[in-house]
């Protein structure tokens, strides 16, 4: 992979939520927040990978708050920012990440289903960027809220992930939408919609299809979760101040247009 250009962003005193972070792009976001300067609560419902993150973090002299939640969870999910602002104070960024695959045709999904993916990736993102929203006005400042969509909210090619590609494309107009309502209020709403990237849900795919989808990419390659700590960070940091309700799509031309 060559070298990803890092332009110095200081997160120093600021908090930020990520969920999802026990694999994959969540991880990484957290870290890459982290070795900024920005005290992390790492959200997961798998424990003990959580432990092995915050472990990491205090090890390279950041700090992280390993928070173990299952986000279709009420009581949970609307516990995740006072656990924050307990060990941290008020949170001013929120990486809205955790989502999970629906890997069956739509005729066969049970309604467990629909509800677990519904819940998880539209959801929770819905509620706990309300409950993030309302701090921050209560609180009277601004702050950073960076959706995770996907580009399958432009594009389905069939094979049993229509779900997911719903709740993925309402993400962006939940962006779209909230950054509209919330922007008087100094609260910018903005999305990232990665393509393919290693990670372990594209592993649970690949094994499941038994395809590798970069023979059909231009460059013919995945991406390296660490290409987006750019794009994560310029979208909490001071410099995309007048930019929000904005979706970047990063998948290296992987899909069409």
């Amino acid at each position: 992979m060559r070298a990803v250009p890092d332009r110095t962003v200081d997160l120093t005193g600021r908090t930020a939520v990520v969920t999802g972070c026990s694999s994959g792009l969540g991880r990484r976001f957290a870290v890459a927040l982290a070795e900024h300067g920005a005290d992390v609560v790492a959200v997961a419902r798998r424990t003990d990978r959580l432990k092995e993150l915050a472990d990491r973090i205090a090890a390279a002299g950041g700090s992280c708050l390993p928070l173990g939640a299952d986000l279709t969870d009420d009581g949970q999910l609307l516990g995740v920012l006072d656990a924050a602002e307990e060990r941290f104070g008020t949170a001013t960024i929120l990486v809205n990440n955790a989502g999970i695959p629906d890997a069956q045709y739509a005729t066969r999904m049970p309604v467990e289903l629909v509800d677990r993916v519904l819940g998880t990736n539209l959801r929770a993102p819905w509620l706990l960027s309300c409950d993030f929203a309302r701090r921050l006005i209560s609180a009277r400042t601004g702050g950073r809220v960076v959706n995770i969509s996907s580009m399958g909210a432009y594009e389905y090619r069939g094979g049993g992930a229509a779900l997911y590609s719903v709740t993925k494309a309402a993400v962006v107009r939940m962006t779209e939408v909230l950054a509209v309502e919330w922007a008087g209020f100094h609260i910018n709403v903005n999305a990232i919609a990665p393509g393919a990237f290693a990670s372990e849900m594209m592993d649970g795919m690949m094994a499941r299809t038994g395809a590798d989808p970069t023979g059909s990419f231009p460059r013919a390659r995945m991406g390296d979760p660490r290409q987006l700590d750019s794009t994560l960070l310029y979208l909490v940091s001071p410099d995309s101040e007048f930019v929000t309700g904005t979706v970047i799509k990063a998948d290296d031309g992987q899909g069409g247009r």
